[in-house]
């Protein structure tokens, strides 16, 4: 199993795989590397969560919290989900099981938050079962270290959705665009999506594909944003509008759109279906959305990807703001300047150089981690 794993000169440091048998919980975490400070990562529940899976996103995480510059590491974890469709109930078991685990690593070396199917119910219990109030972010906000002080600062406040959102404003700016009228499809409706849907309708965008796990509600000539809402809260679904056309969730990267933002899962284009992408500009909310090779291809073809490594920091820039005791107003300032910030210097030296916006991240990403190794170095001596 380990030679799935890259080892190279930045990690992985620690590969850990547990097991509970009194409730089956089987699990993952992947500390990536330190150099930068404690390894940050989300903890995600899924039924094909693996080693493998845990150390890709934690690598993710290394490049991601380098480029934001943050004082933290890479890591992540996982829980095996026992089957497709999981109770609150289990889910709970399931993380104070993991939480118990992992307890001499974290949060010594690891600090856990929110990800795919977890969010602030599953953080609180993680830090109950844990017994350090430190040991995870993304917690409710009644949970706090200094009563009105420091407290939780919740991912269901969308601090990845606005994080996205500027990423998009951004990008736009460059390129010398506006975003009022753009036609824009979310691939995804869940704690990120749903509030890059919300944000973008206010910055005036023209939202015309939005898909969940059931599918696509699509109108060419813009949706009812409010309607889409409604109906996936009475419905559980925003394909159960009956007067909006429906089609596959994974027919929405191949619409005629300016703008994709996928915000879901990982590997939504393909080269299997890369020659049908008709938008010019696509935005990672979700990590891994489109393969490094598929980027190099779309980029060729004048198709711009902003990398997830820099356009859904949102996340763990609100956990440092969370870990550092800060308000929500003062973490969605620190979101606004960092990734404003990043992102314009990715795009730039993309641009200067000729390379993917990945290939540029990851280029300025090593520097800063080289950078901190090197101080660390001469530290020692």
């Amino acid at each position: 199993m380990f030679s799935m794993v890259k080892h190279d000169h930045l990690g992985p440091e620690k590969l850990i795989e547990v097991y509970d048998s009194n409730t089956g919980m089987r699990g993952f975490l992947v500390i990536d590397n330190t150099w930068l400070g404690l390894a940050k990562g989300g903890l995600r529940i899924t039924p094909t969560v693996s080693l493998e899976e845990t150390f890709r996103l934690a690598r993710t995480m290394t490049y991601k919290n380098a480029l934001a510059e943050l004082p933290f590491g890479g890591g992540k974890s996982g829980i095996v989900a026992n089957g497709k469709k999981i109770n609150t109930d289990e889910k709970l078991k399931l993380v104070r099981a993991f939480s118990e685990s992992i307890k001499e690593l974290c949060p010594k070396l690891y600090i856990s938050g929110p990800d795919v199917n977890t969010g602030e119910k599953e953080m609180a219990e993680f830090v109950k079962a844990n017994g350090a109030l430190k040991s995870a972010t993304g917690k409710p906000a009644s949970m706090c270290v200094k009563p009105g002080v420091e407290c939780g600062i919740p991912h269901e406040f969308g601090s990845t959705g606005f994080g996205v959102v500027q990423a998009t404003l951004v990008t736009l700016g460059f390129l010398g665009k506006n975003i009022k009228g753009m036609k824009v499809a979310v691939a995804g409706f869940g704690n990120v999506g749903r509030f890059v849907v919300s944000f973008l309708n206010k910055e005036g965008a023209q939202l015309v594909a939005i898909s969940d796990s059931s599918g696509t509600t699509y109108n060419p000539k813009g949706l009812d944003i409010r309607r889409v809402f409604e109906v996936k809260k009475k419905k559980g679904s925003v394909v159960a509008d009956s007067g909006r056309e429906k089609i596959s969730s994974e027919d929405i990267a191949t619409l005629d759109v300016d703008i994709l933002i996928p915000a879901a899962f990982h590997e939504v284009i393909t080269d299997e279906n890369m020659s049908k992408v008709k938008a010019t500009l696509i935005i990672e909310a979700a990590n891994l959305a489109v393969r490094p090779d598929v980027e190099i291809a779309l980029f060729k073809k004048g198709i711009l990807v902003v990398p997830d490594i820099v356009a859904n920091a949102g996340g763990v820039i609100s956990s440092y703001a969370e870990y550092r005791g800060y308000n929500p107003k003062q973490m969605f300032k620190l979101i606004e300047r960092k990734i404003k910030r990043n992102v314009g210097i990715v795009l730039g030296k993309s641009k200067v150089e000729k390379i993917t916006p990945r290939e540029a991240a990851l280029e300025i990403a090593l520097e800063r981690l080289h950078e901190a190794r090197t101080s660390q170095a001469k530290e020692l001596r």
